[in-house]
């Protein structure tokens, strides 16, 4: 699917958004080409206007680290990584290529992550963007990293109160398991969350610094080039954020698996106990189940009451001392 975007031509101040329709003509007098899962056909349309390259899916997922940014006749390709489906319980991040020309910005997805749609319903509003490919890069870097800054935000949220969770007192024994059990659950799908999250952060960073190193050659206003700065300046504390809640993250996960171990500590302490409280009754049970003709016990009146007793007495003393000792 393409989308284009033209400047108001009486504003100059916010985009006109136009999808084309199958065979419709693509015209030159665009500011801003949105691929969205592109055909082949729409690839070589984009191609014949602009007299550029546009990178397939496969290119796009098989691209190395070293090869995310590049140059090429003037034209500038920087391919980065964004968040998509991070409301589900399997988060991504998907590769997005950006084409910046003399007149045209390109950019080419094959998901939707929501930063796209938050910007496009932010430009067609009065004031809502520049009137360059340059300046709606940087609305759309701008609007990925605030989106990154509401998922690492939301994060945070949730592991406070998983950290509440951990730590709570008044949590009845018998749910203590299983809400052990979730809070590792969570915490995986949050670490993973952290991680991709980190992972889109430095590669969005490696963009943005050759991006605005490209501004101080191009004519663009002074206003946008310090722009670029402060959105650098806030992805980078972004990235500190994302290693403080991974750093959080891993001291709850130590935390909820030391909780684990003493409660298989405590399973495990209550059957010794309940072993040392029934081994004096077995032993008692066991010298008076012997065979032997001179046992004078034997044939006593009482004998057999008297053995329960001295069974339930030397059963009581262990967990009597146990109770004194603290140790239950």
């Amino acid at each position: 699917m393409i989308t284009t975007h033209r400047l108001c031509p009486t504003t100059k101040d916010r985009l006109l958004p136009h999808t084309l329709q199958p065979g419709e003509p693509l015209a030159g007098d665009v500011l801003w080409i949105d691929l969205l899962n592109p055909t082949r056909e729409e690839d070589q349309q984009v191609e014949a206007l602009l007299g550029i390259s546009i990178p397939t899916h496969e290119d796009m997922d098989d691209i190395e680290p070293s090869e995310l940014i590049w140059s090429e006749n003037g034209t500038r390709y920087m391919t980065t990584r964004l968040l998509v489906n991070v409301n589900t319980s399997e988060p991504d991040i998907s590769a997005v290529t950006f084409i910046l020309t003399a007149s045209v910005l390109v950019t080419v997805r094959y998901s939707e992550p929501k930063s796209f749609t938050t910007y496009t319903g932010h430009a067609v509003k009065a004031g809502g963007c520049g009137g360059s490919p340059e300046a709606i890069m940087a609305g759309l870097i701008d609007a990925v990293i605030d989106r990154a800054a509401e998922v690492l935000q939301d994060t945070g949220e949730r592991l406070d109160a998983l950290s509440r969770g951990v730590f709570k007192e008044s949590v009845k024994q018998g749910n203590r398991n299983a809400t052990l059990q979730r809070t590792l659950q969570a915490l995986g799908r949050h670490g993973d969350l952290v991680s991709k999250s980190r992972e889109s952060l430095v590669s969005i960073e490696r963009v943005l610094l050759w991006f605005s190193a490209g501004l101080k050659a191009a004519k663009v206003p002074s206003e946008l080039r310090e722009e670029v700065k402060m959105t650098l300046r806030d992805l980078q504390s972004l990235e500190e954020h994302a290693t403080f809640q991974s750093g959080k993250i891993q001291f709850l996960l130590d935390a909820t698996l030391g909780l684990v171990n003493l409660e298989q500590n405590n399973i495990i302490k209550l059957f010794s106990v309940m072993a040392v409280i029934f081994m004096p009754p077995t032993l008692v049970a066991s010298v008076y189940g012997m065979n032997f003709e001179n046992m004078p016990e034997l044939k006593w009146a009482h004998g057999y009451p008297m053995a329960l007793i001295l069974m339930v007495v030397v059963a009581i003393a262990p967990y009597v001392l146990f109770r004194w000792k603290n140790w239950l």
